[in-house]
């Protein structure tokens, strides 16, 4: 196992889309996601698709702490899971803005409109599929590590500008912004890092 490199804004592997896993199962496959885990357990992040360890292949590992789920709960959480070639459905057309950071694009954050509900689908590394409806936080992980597979960068998805910024500014001055009316979140020191 080893610590790979994360690759950074900039770097033209975060702007191609990743190629298809042909065989999940292979010995090349396992060892890729072992050098994956080890890396996100390293980062600190939530979340992490293979592009930003400089592999352009469509493999995304990530977890849901507990209280982040946006389910209402406060103790439930989405286990680390390892997905193979993930296929996202929104459940709808409504969306929400939340903050999101990323461990590509270090020490700043943006507020990125998601869909508010998706279904996934993906590979595991046995064959077996595997299928799960998110919505909140959950859904907005799923979908900010799936973007990362078609060069797509979260910056990519901001509506409005003003809210991007280094974290450390944000996480002082905007817990209060209000865009269109709507409170926008507070803004945490775990904010979604992928």
């Amino acid at each position: 196992m080893a610590i790979l490199k994360i690759a950074r804004m900039g770097h033209p592997v975060l702007q191609e889309v990743a190629a298809k896993v042909s065989d999940p199962t292979s010995a090349d496959t396992a060892s890729v996601v072992r050098d994956m885990l080890e890396t996100l357990e390293d980062s600190g992040g939530l979340g992490l698709a293979a592009p930003q360890v400089h592999i352009s292949k469509r493999i995304v590992v990530f977890f849901v702490p507990a209280g982040r789920t946006g389910d209402g709960s406060t103790d439930s959480s989405e286990p680390l899971t390892v997905m193979i070639n993930p296929e996202i459905e929104p459940l709808g057309s409504e969306k929400e803005l939340d903050w999101e950071a990323c461990l590509s694009v270090p020490d700043l954050m943006g507020s990125v409109p998601r869909f508010t509900k998706i279904k996934y689908r993906w590979t595991n590394l046995d064959g077996t599929q595997g299928e799960r409806v998110a919505s909140g936080f959950h859904s907005r992980a799923v979908q900010h590590e799936c973007d990362h597979l078609d060069g797509i960068l979260y910056p990519m998805r901001m509506d409005d500008f003003r809210l991007f910024g280094y974290s450390k500014e944000v996480r002082m001055n905007y817990n209060l912004m209000r865009l269109g009316g709507a409170k926008q979140k507070d803004v945490t020191d775990d904010e979604a890092v992928a």
